[in-house]
């Protein structure tokens, strides 16, 4: 199911990234007192009375040397495009702004519903301050302290209420959806006319011209699949095409309703630092993954060049291991067909269930082979390991403190259950439990 999409927009310093982590439940977003200084993840999962939903901190988009009155109206653009529900973060202790009517015209254009919250209400005596704010045009204010977790539950409860209705395409079980993520300009939209032989997706050279999320419905040998042609981006112009991260938002509601994901790269710009933030939305949200090398043809080479290519790959993404890596050319079309069988068997290996008296042979082996260190005196005990899910795989481990489970152990366990067990290509959880 494709979860519903929640911006926070609101000019700087209005503690946009305070909200978000409160929200979020955990410290995600740099959070200072000095206006646009939030530069870590602004993208999360969230729930609230039993709905998940995506929730961006568009504070934590980066837009370079543009003014502060552009980004904030770039940002709140960027909400337009991505969110099903906009919430609209103001100060109760500055009262409205000149800046808090600008995002407001742009939301108001929008016909996106707006929820608005009035922020750093931290006691009663302040409440009557936020009348004022009934002059932007969104009804009721909603009085908040994200510093003290006041008020966010009625700010919910309004949030919730805006959800889009569930309507997701449904597919046979045996039908595969893959998608195809990456920076702007990889190729991913290439790929896919190179395998269908015809420009059913526009392909440009210029970044982001992908306008929206496709489904392409495919037959190879015998399979059906569908391919998620992730969106790029809608709007053009310098403002966007700086703004990496934003390839990230576009990424994330391909990733959820795929199968198996496609991290693209470009040989010829190499690996850079947003590649591996991508793969690790995929990563995160525990989709089978091929790492895809596209644009190959472009690179001079000799009997080494792919085997060093390869070692760079491992070095930056250590945290996906598992992950086979496959070199194409979408413009030769060289090697795009042995994609599929590598799609089919990532696919399989996602859904794998194991017997569990093999898997409790193969953890016994391992902990006589390498006990687990004392910890404060005491030792961790494994009683019994059951593989509890697929796609992807987890197995909880039965332990007698799992507080004695470190992660290097944790990480030994995962290893041997993959020499044992074919799962390349799909992340795998392993979740210490106490036995009762």
């Amino acid at each position: 199911m494709v979860k519903p999409v929640v911006a926070i927009v609101g000019r700087p310093n209005v503690g946009k990234s305070t909200i978000f982590n409160r929200i979020v439940g955990e410290r995600v977003s740099i959070v200072e007192d000095e206006p646009g200084v939030t530069r870590d993840r602004i993208y999360n999962t969230a729930e609230w009375l039993g709905k998940e939903f995506n929730i961006i901190d568009t504070g934590g988009i980066d837009l370079g040397d543009e003014p502060f009155l552009a980004q904030i109206r770039a940002q709140a653009e960027i909400a337009i495009d991505e969110a099903d529900v906009i919430i609209l973060i103001a100060s109760g202790r500055e009262g409205v702004t000149d800046a808090d009517e600008q995002v407001a015209k742009i939301l108001y254009r929008s016909n996106k519903p707006v929820v608005l919250a009035v922020n750093k209400v931290d006691n009663p005596e302040m409440r009557d301050q936020i009348y004022d704010f009934y002059a932007l045009g969104f009804g009721e204010p909603f009085p908040i302290s994200g510093s003290h977790g006041l008020g966010l539950g009625d700010l919910l409860d309004e949030v919730i209420k805006h959800f889009p209705a569930e309507d997701e395409t449904e597919y046979d079980e045996d039908v595969i959806k893959f998608s195809l993520i990456g920076r702007p300009n990889v190729g991913k939209s290439s790929i896919i006319n190179a395998l269908l032989g015809e420009e059913r997706v526009i392909v440009s050279n210029v970044a982001g011209t992908t306008r929206d999320a496709i489904d392409t419905s495919y037959t190879f040998e015998d399979q059906d699949y569908v391919m998620i042609d992730t969106a790029g981006m809608r709007k053009r112009g310098k403002v966007y095409e700086n703004t990496e991260k934003y390839s990230v938002l576009r990424a994330m509601r391909a990733i959820e309703r795929s199968d198996v994901v496609l991290v693209v790269l470009n040989a010829e710009e190499g690996i850079r630092e947003q590649d591996k933030k991508i793969a690790g939305y995929a990563h995160e949200a525990g989709r089978a993954i091929i790492i895809v090398v596209n644009k190959w043809d472009a690179i001079e080479k000799d009997e080494k060049t792919m085997n060093k290519f390869m070692e760079d790959i491992r070095e930056h993404f250590l945290f996906m291991s598992y992950a086979p890596i496959v070199f194409v050319s979408a413009l030769t079309k060289k090697r795009l067909t042995n994609l599929f069988p590598v799609i089919n068997q990532v696919s399989e290996n996602h859904a794998l269930r194991v017997q569990s008296s093999m898997l409790n042979d193969v953890i016994a082996d391992a902990v006589a082979m390498n006990p687990a260190p004392m910890e404060k005196g005491k030792r961790l005990k494994i009683f019994y390991t059951t593989q509890v899910a697929i796609k992807p795989p987890a197995f909880v481990v039965f332990v007698n403190e799992p507080e004695l489970m470190h992660f290097s152990y944790e990480r030994f366990l995962e290893n041997r259950i993959r020499e044992a067990f074919p799962f390349e290509g799909t992340p795998i959880r392993v979740i210490p439990r106490r036995r009762k």
